[in-house]
């Protein structure tokens, strides 16, 4: 085994030779700089033109695949907003192609779509499905923020879901104390859960992907284990659905239809009273990764863990805390659906929630508002993927459909993220054959 030093950091990433792609002090994320001044933003030895001129440093080679699940892209405004917009474009080309392959029109495949996705009924469960989807991509692109893959989230928030479904029904609380029990446990199981990964990962070195995918399946068991009518569970008379008992009234958190309707928003469907949880959540996580120490030695960790282990950050413990906070959100996933329309754990819960919102986090950059407008795209294609049996389309395309997007999207944010450096690199060239601050003079 490796001595304390080794286990302190992550283990390195590919190198050069695996297709990574360099990264100038300011290209990339806002977290590229630490103040060990390490690799990220300078600190050059003497041996390259830095050491030299002492101007620009030797850039820094982060690989293709940490810059995809960082959320590394352009910086500029325009390339921020152009290269989405490019994405969804090129996505909408291939899979108007894909319809014709399939003997379908295109366009009327469109047109179906987009009506039946716009009717009330539809936004309804758009919206609802959303927040589902919001929550679960939330859970992992924290992960995602230190280069950490939590594939469990389907299990955290199961099992969470569960558990506290049973805790809920056997407890009877006055508001808001029962939906707050419901809503605290299940952020603590979710969050056990996850640091069992964690702690694997740090003390024996074990890929988090390996064991998060081992501990859904354990929670898959756990959960086919007590939701047993002779443990945490019980029959449906007339049906042989097995759920626990119901959340009491006072445990239950009532609908947004109430509040909708003073804006003149009378929708025909419940939705869900949670919504703003979720809105709570994304906000939260902005500001703890933008704007707090935690989030500058998390990003860093994952960055550089060299550097911030030199400046003095436990890699080891922002592992397992950043494995914690991904599961405690996990375990929120199924609160919208238990407190607000279920007010149970069934066989019929929602399930896979947790393997769509690493697509949606991809699609959404890691970013609250992002991840928001693809939860939104998510939810809108699986609503109307019914729609396309009607003009004799397999639903299934609407996966095809989904998938599309998400490559078209991460290709296209790498191709002009690595155009950008290059941009940057060819300046600092000029500047170091010049002798000249190129930015400085302009501006």
């Amino acid at each position: 085994m490796s001595g304390p030093e080794d286990d302190d950091a992550p283990r390195p990433g590919p190198g050069p030779e695996d297709g990574d792609v360099p990264r100038t002090g300011t290209g990339g994320d806002s977290s590229g700089g630490d103040s060990s001044g390490k690799g990220v933003a300078g600190g050059a030895s003497g041996d390259g033109p830095a050491g030299k001129g002492g101007g620009a440093s030797e850039p820094e080679r982060v690989p293709a695949w940490r810059a995809v699940l960082q959320g590394l892209g352009p910086r500029g405004l325009g390339l921020k907003i152009g290269a989405p917009v490019l994405a969804l474009l090129i996505s909408l080309l291939i899979t108007m192609v894909l319809l014709r392959i399939t003997g379908a029109d295109p366009f009327s495949s469109m047109r179906s779509m987009v009506d039946y996705g716009t009717t009330e009924n539809s936004l309804v469960d758009i919206v609802n499905r959303a927040t589902r989807y919001y929550l679960s991509a939330v859970a992992v692109a924290i992960g995602f923020r230190m280069a950490l893959l939590n594939i469990g989230v389907d299990g955290q928030y199961r099992l969470a879901a569960m558990l506290s479904a049973a805790l809920g029904g056997a407890l009877t609380l006055p508001a808001p104390f029962g939906q707050l029990l419901v809503i605290v446990a299940a952020m603590l199981i979710g969050g056990l859960w996850a640091a069992i990964a964690g702690v694997l990962k740090v003390t024996r070195g074990v890929s988090e992907v390996l064991s998060t995918i081992m501990l859904n399946a354990i929670a898959t068991g756990l959960i086919a284990y007590l939701l047993n009518d002779k443990r945490l569970a019980e029959v449906r008379p007339g049906s042989n659905n097995v759920a626990t008992p119901q959340i009491p009234g006072d445990g239950r958190v009532g609908d947004l239809n109430g509040f909708l309707s003073w804006f003149g928003l009378d929708l025909p469907g419940r939705v869900y009273g949670l919504l703003p949880l979720a809105i709570v959540v994304g906000a939260v996580f902005w500001v703890v990764i933008n704007h707090t120490r935690f989030g500058f030695d998390l990003k860093v960790s994952g960055l550089a863990p060299s550097a911030a282990r030199a400046s003095g950050v436990s890699a080891r413990r922002m592992i397992v805390v950043t494995m914690v906070a991904s599961g405690a959100v996990a375990g929120l996933i199924g609160m919208p659906e238990l407190l607000g329309a279920s007010y149970e754990y069934s066989l019929n819960f929602p399930a896979g929630l947790g393997f769509t919102g690493i697509t949606v986090a991809l699609l959404g950059r890691n970013h609250p508002v992002g991840i928001a407008l693809a939860a939104l795209l998510f939810a809108f294609l699986d609503q109307t993927s019914d729609v396309l049996q009607e003009v004799d389309i397999p639903k299934e395309i609407v996966g095809v459909m989904q998938g599309v997007v998400v490559l078209t999207v991460v290709i296209v944010y790498e191709l002009v993220r690595r155009w950008e450096i290059r941009l940057q690199q060819r300046s600092v060239a000029d500047e170091l054959a010049t002798g000249h601050d190129l930015a400085r003079e302009a501006a």
